[in-house]
């Protein structure tokens, strides 16, 4: 089969010929529908060889399509079933994996997984090492899917774990309106009971954001954190998703976070944040986080399915790969851009 491939750092990806591999025990083999192209693909193209990974691999680590095969011991999954593939891979023995939260697994490389250093869904077939990894998506088209894994998995658990200061009343604002943040949008919407102000340089993201469910849109200029102060009478925001993390956008962050609020980090554009005493706000928690556990990706599955969030998506054939990358990496892409390596 043809499947686009990191084969060295700091260089475009390229196509080459892999053979399709028969799925061994407990493994299963998915005919893939949608392979989501994500920013950090292109920060994993741009590595000087830092990251763990072993040289080649398939890009993709936003899969969905249709089981082909299982291996011998596989239950619960019948060939022709549509599913989603969890992105991270861990060794599920510890105890972090024991939870399903293999994506802070204490023994695999850290960003490990189909498309992260392993073969991922930017092929006809990928093979998935574990039935533990997939999710049913009955109802749901794979293709529209994929992205779910993670734009919108990495999202609703940065959500999540501070509903506790989204209270009616509270705000909450995104900084970033594309793929990542569209989905944000839509989960604070599905989750809580906060205003959403969306900041983005953008004038289509931001038109977006608003028909998401964004009750106000700013523009990140340099009176953003003034109209962000106005939208929130001098308070400041409960929450701050920083969907960039640019060191701009983080010191935009900081500048519109309240006391006792919470600023996570999402985005890995590289920037960093200066914290001090008197530098934040009292008592602001400041946390990072990296996408979600298995169980977290199955209740994003079912707010799909119950219709309160649909990623925004545009579909390539896998042999525009390469210039989707490149219309990615000039900020040409307003959604989720994803490859149908079978139509």
């Amino acid at each position: 089969m043809k499947a686009y491939r990191i084969t060295q750092w700091q260089a475009a990806a390229e196509f080459c010929n892999v053979d399709i591999v028969e799925p061994g025990p407990g493994q299963v083999l998915v005919k893939v529908a949608g392979a989501g192209v994500c920013h950090s693909d292109l920060h994993i193209m741009d590595a000087p060889g830092a990251l763990p990974y072993a040289l080649p691999f398939t890009l993709g680590h936003e899969n969905a399509g249709w089981v082909e095969k299982v291996g011998p011991g596989v239950d619960g999954f019948a060939p022709g079933e549509p599913v989603i593939a969890y992105s991270v891979w861990g060794c599920g023995r510890c105890a972090t994996c024991r939870v399903g939260a293999e994506n802070y697994c204490e023994k695999a490389p850290l960003f490990s997984g189909g498309g992260l250093g392993l073969d991922g869904g930017m092929a006809s077939h990928m093979l998935v090492p574990s039935a533990r990894f997939l999710c049913p998506l009955d109802g749901l088209d794979p293709r529209q899917a994929a992205p779910l894994t993670d734009a919108g998995l990495t999202t609703y658990h940065a959500v999540k774990r501070s509903l506790s200061v989204l209270r009616p009343g509270s705000t909450a604002v995104v900084i970033g309106a594309g793929g990542l943040g569209q989905m944000a949008i839509q989960i604070l919407k599905a989750l809580s009971p906060v205003q959403v102000i969306a900041v983005d340089t953008l004038p289509d993201k931001l038109a977006a954001a608003q028909a998401l469910g964004a009750d106000a849109v700013v523009v990140a200029d340099g009176r953003a954190a003034e109209h962000i102060g106005d939208l929130t009478h001098g308070a400041g925001a409960e929450l701050v998703l920083d969907i960039v993390g640019s060191d701009a956008t983080l010191q935009l962050a900081v500048s519109v976070a309240r006391r006792l609020g919470h600023l996570t980090l999402v985005g890995i554009a590289g920037g960093s944040l200066q914290y001090s005493y008197l530098g934040v706000p009292t008592e602001l928690c400041i946390a990072s986080t990296f996408y979600g556990s298995i169980a977290e990706l199955a209740e994003v599955v079912a707010l799909a399915q119950a219709g309160q969030i649909k990623p925004q998506v545009e579909l390539f054939p896998l042999d525009q790969a390469a210039q989707v990358y490149d219309r990615l990496r000039a900020g040409q892409i307003h959604g989720r851009a994803v490859i149908t390596p079978n139509g």
